[in-house]
C-alpha cells in the first residue's frame, strides 16, 4: 500500500487505482510471462502454512507437563478453538473436529493479518478465490461428515424435507435446497472476502489520497495529515475485523457440521 503512495508521489501512477491494479504480476525473476500464477498473494499463502507448520512443531516438539511459552501459546489457541466453537457448536463429538477447526481458524487469522502487516498491507481473503476455495473445503466436509453419519438419502431427506404440512413442501424444498447447497457455501466465500476487500480498500483511499491532496496543493497539507490519521484509526479497527471475520468463518462452519450431524435441520 505504502509502496503504491510513493509510486504515486512520484508521479509514476495513475490515479485513482483501476482494477487492472489487482492483477497483481508475477514475482518469479525468470519466464515471468509464464508464470502469473506465482504473484506476491500465493507467496503469502505459503508463507502462512509455513508458519503455521513451524510453529506448531516447534512447540509440541517436546511437549512437558508444565509447558514453555511456545506451547502454552499453541495449547490456547487450540484449547480456545475446541472449546469455545468445537464443543459450543457441536457438543462433546465436536471435539474430534476441533484440528481442522483450529487450522481453518489460524490460516484465517494470519492471512487476514497481513492486511495490516508492513510489506505485506493486503490480505490474500481479499481475492475472492482463496475465501471461495476455504468455503468449498468446509462445504465438503459438512456434506461428507452429514452423509456418513446417516447415509445419502436420510442426509438428504433430513437436509430437504423439513417438519411440515405435505402441502407446503413444494414451496419449502427447493428454499432449503437452495439455502444449504447454494447460499452456505456462497455466504462463507462473500462474507470473508467483503469485510477484507473492503477493509483494504479503505486504508488505500486513505493513504493514497492523503499523497494527492499533498501534491496536488500545499494548501491541503492539514488535511492529508488528517487523512492519515484516519488510515492509522481504520489500521486498529481493520484488526478488530480480522479477529472477528476469522471467528465467524470458523464458527459457521462448526454451525453447519452440527447441522449435518442432527437427527432433524
Amino acid at each position: 500500500m505504502f509502496g503504491q503512495a510513493n509510486v504515486l508521489a512520484q508521479g509514476q501512477a495513475e490515479f485513482p487505482p483501476s482494477v487492472g491494479d489487482f492483477y497483481l504480476p508475477s514475482i518469479l525473476p525468470w519466464g515471468a510471462e509464464n508464470s502469473y500464477w506465482f504473484t506476491k498473494i500465493t507467496a503469502m499463502v505459503w508463507v502462512a502454512v509455513g508458519i503455521l507448520i513451524i510453529f506448531f512443531l516447534v512447540s509440541y516438539r517436546k511437549p512437558q507437563l508444565v509447558p514453555t511459552k511456545k506451547q502454552w501459546f499453541a495449547e490456547s489457541i487450540y484449547g480456545f478453538v475446541r472449546n469455545n466453537i468445537a464443543v459450543d457448536m457441536i457438543g462433546h463429538a465436536g471435539v474430534r473436529f476441533a484440528p481442522y477447526f483450529t487450522t481453518l481458524f489460524c490460516f484465517i487469522l494470519l492471512t487476514n493479518f497481513f492486511a495490516i502487516l508492513p510489506f505485506f498491507q493486503i490480505s490474500p481473503n481479499s481475492h475472492i478465490a482463496f475465501p471461495a476455495f476455504l468455503a468449498v473445503i468446509s462445504y465438503v466436509m459438512f456434506n461428507y461428515v452429514g452423509i456418513r453419519h446417516h447415509g445419502f438419502v436420510k442426509y438428504f431427506k433430513n437436509s430437504l424435507v423439513p417438519p411440515a404440512p405435505w402441502y407446503i413442501l413444494p414451496l419449502l424444498i427447493p428454499i432449503e435446497l437452495f439455502s444449504t447447497f447454494i447460499v452456505r457455501p456462497f455466504s462463507l466465500a462473500v462474507r470473508l472476502f467483503a469485510n477484507m476487500f473492503a477493509g483494504h480498500m479503505l486504508l488505500l483511499v486513505f493513504t493514497l489520497g492523503g499523497f494527492a491532496m499533498l501534491s496536488a496543493n500545499v494548501w491541503l497539507a492539514p488535511v492529508s495529515v488528517l487523512s492519515w490519521v484516519m488510515t492509522i484509526a481504520l489500521t486498529f479497527l481493520e484488526f478488530l475485523v480480522i479477529c472477528l471475520q476469522a471467528y465467524v468463518f470458523t464458527v459457521l462452519t462448526a454451525s453447519y457440521v452440527q447441522g449435518a450431524l442432527a437427527d432433524e435441520h
